[in-house]
């Protein structure tokens, strides 16, 4: 497979933020977690990664972020990111979500952005009650994540779609232009989920974003294009289409302890019906 190279003016993205991933590669102990991987990720592409139990899509994001170390190349806009630690990959607008959303559950919807906005303040600074109007910036984040009725309450009596949403929106006010989302829709109702997939097509149209799910639903409905990793390396690269229809790909779930049942949602060209249909989760 030949990846895309990043020329100015040339492919979808490239004149602006990108993310290019050559031969990136993650150890442990003597196991090989990610080999060799490619990946170039343009902005405005809503790009799904899946793949079976120990495929290594987890892993990837902990090493776009610094979490682990890796060996190859991982550049934002050109700029090298291996080597580099986390805090300083996030203030070149590289953001990530987890599982479980990280938010200031005692604090309300507007305090959580407002910190998330003020790295550079003091925490005094960015409890205290504004004198002034919200910063503009901050508004439009809420009104991006639907959450602006919401802006006094706590966030620890969100419902578990809006947490989601709330920490989204913490990236959107640090500016992140890179976001990789590790599962947001685990959990959700059938309408969260719904919401949340026009929630990234709205921030995606002017950002990289990366999603690591399970859900082949979710996929199908909102993917752009998608990635699919096995071992540790890309299997499959391509629209929804394209990569169903890859007798690798439909080889490699077969091959999986998960059974049959996920097999047959991933081989169909025709989304089946809604509900969630998981995909064995990554080892941790």
């Amino acid at each position: 497979m030949t990846a895309l190279e990043p020329i100015a003016g040339g492919n979808a993205g490239m004149d602006s933020d990108y993310l290019q991933v050559r031969g990136l590669s993650v150890e442990f102990d003597g196991f090989k977690a990610v080999t060799d991987v490619d990946l170039t990720l343009l902005q405005g592409d809503l790009r799904f990664l899946i793949g079976p139990n120990g495929a290594g899509k987890t892993t990837i994001i902990d090493a776009i972020t610094g979490l682990v170390p890796a060996t190859g190349s991982i550049q934002k806009s050109g700029e090298e990111l291996v080597g580099k630690k986390v805090h300083q990959i996030a203030r070149l607008g590289v953001g990530r979500t987890f599982q479980t959303a990280s938010v200031f559950e005692e604090l309300s919807v507007l305090q959580n952005l407002d910190i998330a906005a003020g790295a550079g303040r003091s925490m005094w600074t960015m409890l205290r009650r504004r004198p002034s109007a919200v910063p503009e910036h901050i508004e439009e984040a809420m009104e991006t994540i639907g959450l602006a009725h919401l802006r006094d309450t706590p966030a620890g009596v969100l419902a578990h779609g809006q947490k989601q949403w709330l920490e989204i929106g913490m990236l959107l006010v640090q500016n992140a232009s890179v976001l990789l989302l590790d599962e947001p829709v685990a959990g959700m109702s059938h309408e969260e989920r719904e919401e949340t997939g026009d929630l990234l097509r709205r921030i995606g149209a002017r950002r990289t974003v990366v999603v690591v799910e399970h859900d082949m639903d979710f996929m199908r409905s909102f993917a752009t294009s998608v990635t699919v990793l096995a071992r540790g390396q890309v299997l499959a690269e391509g629209t929804v289409a394209e990569v169903q229809a890859n007798p690798k790909v439909q080889e490699v779930y077969l091959g999986t302890a998960a059974g049959g049942e996920e097999i047959e949602e991933i081989a169909q060209t025709e989304p089946t019906a809604a509900g969630r249909t998981d995909v064995a989760r990554d080892g941790e």
